[in-house]
């Protein structure tokens, strides 16, 4: 008994019922994926090995402010420069002494310091949510966006010290082996910029109004920090904020060594390392730990 008729009315049956039932897109949700940590050594691994991808991006970045040109060296080292001047005016306005050479040395010093840290926050807390083409269509750990940010920040920060150095010896500031002291203390700012960045970059996927209100903050923090005066000049009910302040103590310890050519003190650089290396280990964990959701989100 031959089957072909059966096969026939089958296929002629199919046919029709395709051509009755309306067309239906196929939907895909997709959720987040659970927040966890994954393989710290062999995530950090990766890092390493994809590590020129975030010095051509931050080479991108700086092309793209025309860093590569004169007229962009010279703003950068300008811009800092008539804040200080401005600063300056500000300060001896206020202040019931005159302010000498010395303090104007302080003060470029600080500033250069402060907003190295500043800048490198600046432009991380965009940089995941600006990079959401690159985070949905390249695999690559995403925690080296924010730290481009802060390679960025230091390729800004290194030329402002050819204007520091003339600036320190001309004013008679001492010139010793102490100054050595600005290499760990560099290095702890750094770290503490990183960590900041990876946080605040993280925090702008969730709350989208943080890059408005960044500014205001490192502004109160511009004024919370020994920027704008000695730290010696801070009242003792007040010392606590210097404290409870990230960069509070780092910058402290940077003023000791470049004004008065001393080590700083043992217990100002310890607060400092601490506030340093908590930062960059609670926002790198932070970052990390979430950084899965971020494809989702942006």
């Amino acid at each position: 008994m031959s089957t072909a008729p059966t096969t026939d009315r089958n296929r002629l049956a199919t046919a029709e019922a395709e051509r009755e039932e309306p067309f239906e897109a196929e939907h895909h949700v997709y959720e987040p994926h659970r927040v966890g940590l994954p393989p710290l050594r062999k995530y950090v691994r990766q890092c390493w090995k994809r590590r020129s991808f975030a010095l051509e991006l931050s080479r991108t970045t700086l092309k793209a402010e025309h860093f590569d040109t004169l007229f962009g060296k010279l703003w950068l080292l300008l811009n800092p420069l008539l804040l200080a001047g401005i600063y300056l005016v500000l300060v001896d306005i206020l202040s019931a002494r005159p302010r000498g050479s010395t303090f104007l040395a302080h003060l470029v010093g600080a500033i250069f310091a402060y907003y190295f840290v500043s800048g490198c926050l600046t432009v991380a807390v965009r940089s995941v949510v600006s990079g959401g083409g690159l985070i949905l269509n390249t695999a690559f750990p995403r925690v080296l966006l924010p730290l481009a940010s802060v390679i960025t920040g230091f390729k800004r920060f290194v030329p402002t010290l050819a204007i520091y150095i003339p600036l320190h010896i001309a004013v008679g500031l001492p010139v010793n082996a102490a100054l050595l002291w600005l290499i760990p203390i560099s290095f702890l700012m750094l770290l503490l910029a990183a960590g900041l960045s990876m946080l605040v970059s993280a925090l702008q996927v969730y709350f989208r109004d943080l890059k408005d209100f960044l500014p205001y903050i490192l502004r109160l923090w511009l004024y919370a920090s020994p920027v704008l005066y000695y730290a010696a000049e801070v009242p003792e009910r007040w010392r606590w904020i210097l404290k409870v302040n990230p960069l509070g103590m780092l910058l402290t310890a940077w003023s000791d060594v470049l004004d008065h050519g001393t080590a700083p003190p043992a217990r100002v650089l310890a607060l400092g390392a601490a506030w340093a290396v908590g930062a960059f280990v609670v926002g790198g964990l932070f970052f990390v730990s979430r950084e899965r959701e971020f494809a989702v989100r942006i």
